[in-house]
């Protein structure tokens, strides 16, 4: 039967199709360098432990605006609680279901036509155009796009302008997109005391007493204020873990924390404080920290107003700038010193059982970022 989908819809449907669980691409990117190599764009792809990554470019020359994304999408949970299978998008009221509708195969799918339509009119356009999409956005982000930034990094091939499609609109495709995030430190800490009968505690040592003072004094410390860019500091207890029965008192305590941190603070500072708290509750413990990214920030630049703009003359809205919600890529690709700013569909569902987008956000979401190219490379 004759589809009277647009092309972007079109294509988001196909990509949903694709079971791609990360790490798992399922053929997403073959599928979108299916539709760049007619354009001129040569495709590498960049394979790191199980991850599958797609470097696309069309140009040699700069400035270079990269789109980035990830064809990975997160489980479904169990099916029987979706109104519609999951990876069998359905179109009901204005809207499209899919795991990946929203987060992110509709910012991939309008990458991709706004493309073909900008170098449809710009064959010979200025600068070049590159597109950067990993399956391992949603996971460990261990292979993904740190791994093909270290590549692009180590043949000092650089991008000037990365437009991320992570779902950043609130109400409206556009309202507000994300020219930076805060940076992510994650605490593990183990108290060790020792295992007893709770009927005889003067025989037993419990960890978890012991370390509750301390958390309630971490729970309580002022990190910051926060400045014009960033929210303050926050810290949050995510897991404690200990005991092995009920008439037991435990060995061992284990306490995960996390700090989403704006850049009044660094990781390091953060770290000492904890570090400090700690000690004057004169107990032993062991503390590991990972760090999932530090701050970034775009300040008002060209990216940032070509989005405003584009934003503008699309859809009539002005558009607000935030540095709320959780990381991204762009953690990875910021430290480059490419200008880094976030815009895609509305996040309502993202992760949800019955993830969906309105149909037609796709399409001004395509127009929007051919605008941007417009603004930047006609």
């Amino acid at each position: 039967m004759q589809t009277t989908n647009s092309p972007t819809l079109d294509l988001a449907i196909d990509l949903i199709r694709r079971q791609s669980v990360t790490p798992d691409d399922a053929g997403c990117q073959e599928l979108m360098m299916s539709r760049l190599a007619p354009l001129g764009f040569g495709g590498e792809h960049l394979r790191f432990g199980t991850t599958d990554n797609l470097w696309a470019r069309k140009g040699t020359e700069g400035p270079v605006l990269a789109f980035a994304g990830h064809t990975d999408v997160v489980p479904t949970g169990p099916e029987k609680n979706w109104a519609h299978p999951p990876f069998e998008p359905v179109i009901e009221d204005g809207y499209l279901y899919g795991r990946g509708a929203a987060d992110m195969k509709g910012s991939l799918a309008a990458f991709v036509t706004a493309c073909e339509r900008f170098v449809g009119r710009h064959p010979h356009h200025r600068g070049s155009i590159a597109l950067l999409i990993t399956s391992d956005e949603e996971g460990p982000a261990q292979d993904g796009t740190v791994k093909v930034i270290e590549t692009l990094e180590a043949r000092s091939e650089k991008m000037d302008w990365c437009l991320i499609g992570e779902p950043s609109s609130t109400h409206e495709v556009g309202d507000v997109i994300k020219n930076g995030r805060r940076g992510s430190l994650h605490g593990y800490l183990t108290v060790r005391g020792v295992q007893g009968h709770v009927a005889y505690p003067h025989l037993a040592e419990n960890p978890v007493h012991t370390v509750a003072p301390a958390l309630d004094a971490l729970a309580k410390e002022f990190w910051d204020n926060g400045n014009d860019f960033f929210p303050p500091t926050t810290f949050q207890i995510t897991k404690v873990e200990a005991g092995t029965g009920s008439n037991i008192i435990p060995g061992e305590c284990l306490v995960h924390f996390n700090f989403r941190y704006c850049t009044e603070n660094t990781a390091e500072s953060l770290e000492e404080r904890v570090v400090a708290i700690l000690d004057r509750f004169g107990f032993e413990y062991d503390l590991q920290w990972h760090l999932s990214g530090r701050p970034f920030l775009t300040g008002r630049g060209a990216l940032v107003s070509a989005s405003q703009a584009a934003i503008r003359k699309v859809t009539g809205r002005e558009t607000e700038l935030s540095t709320s919600g959780g990381t991204s890529d762009g953690r990875f690709i910021a430290p480059t010193g490419a200008q880094v700013v976030e815009l895609g569909p509305i996040n309502a569902t993202i992760h949800k059982v019955d993830e969906r987008v309105k149909a037609a956000d796709l399409d001004v979401l395509s127009d929007i970022y051919e605008q941007i190219l417009e603004e930047l490379l006609a």
